[in-house]
Formats: C-alpha cells, structure tokens, sequence
C-alpha cells in the first residue's frame, strides 16, 4: 500500500502542476491574443483552439487532483453527523460511484479519440484527439485515487494529502 500511496502522492502534485500550468497558459494566451486583436489589430487565428485544449487540462487535472486530495465538494457535515459505521459505507458508496465514473470516462473518452484520430484542428494542424486525451489520463488518475481512499478506508487508515 505504501508504494502506491507514494505514486499516486506523486501523480497527484503532477495532475495539479499541469493544471497551474494550464491556467498560467490560459492567461497568457487570451492576454496575447487580446493585445494582438487591439493593439497590433492582427488576431492570431489559434489561440481560441488553444485555449479551449489548455481549459480541458485544466478542468480534468484539477479534478483529478481533487479526488485524490478530497478536495471537491462534498456533504461532509452531514455524513459527519452520522455513526462511523454509516460513514464508513457510505464512503465506499461514493467510492464506487467515483470508480464508475473514471471508467466512464477513460471508456468514452477513449472511444472518441479513437474515432477523430484522423481528424485536424484545422488552426493548429494536430489532431483532434488531444481535445479527449486528457480526459483519458484524468480517468485513470481518478481510478487510482478513489481506490486508494476505499483501500485506505477498509485498512482504517488515512490518505495523506499531497499538498499538507
């Protein structure tokens, strides 16, 4: 356990670089194209297209980081007032669903990829897969990150978050 609490610690810091990143990168994109429109009146053609891919990574590290981190918004005052025993259960209800969706997601997302490979993004000459890709990776992030947390649970331990 302690091997893969360790990497997914580790996978987690890096989903929520690449998401600053991608924020850091969405500014500075809309920023230069804004400055390119108006003030040199010359918009460049890709930086709606690579603002929209820097906003899928943002959204899909983020949450990806937040499931590990428990970081997303949850009732945690009301399953707090409950018995252990009904947290207990009902945490790995929520784990469940959490596994559900990842598959969900890594399953559709990958079938999507898969059917646009030989499409373009025509502003940006690459192919439209990479809108999805990330969503496959952050599907298999959460996967990990919710099966540490029921591991976790059924050992009666605690997950560690990565930024503590």
């Amino acid at each position: 356990m302690d091997w893969f609490t360790n990497l997914n610690a580790r996978l987690s810091r890096w989903a929520l670089y690449i998401a600053v990143a991608g924020l850091l990168g969405i500014v500075a994109v809309v920023v230069g194209s804004v400055i390119w429109r108006y003030i040199l009146n010359d918009a460049p053609a890709w930086s709606e297209q690579v603002a929209l891919l820097l906003v899928i990574n943002v959204a899909m590290f983020g949450a990806a980081a937040g499931v590990r981190d428990e970081g997303h918004i949850g009732m945690e005052s009301l399953v707090g007032l409950l018995p252990k025993n009904f947290q207990f259960w009902i945490g790995n209800v929520v784990g469940l669903f959490s596994i559900t969706f990842g598959v969900a997601l890594v399953w559709g997302c990958s079938m999507m990829a898969h059917s646009v490979w030989s499409n373009a993004i025509p502003t940006l000459g690459i192919s439209e897969a990479w809108r999805y890709i990330p969503c496959v990776v952050s599907g298999v992030l959460i996967i990990m990150f919710s099966v540490e947390h029921m591991i976790a649970m059924f050992s009666d331990k605690e997950v560690v978050p990565s930024w503590h």
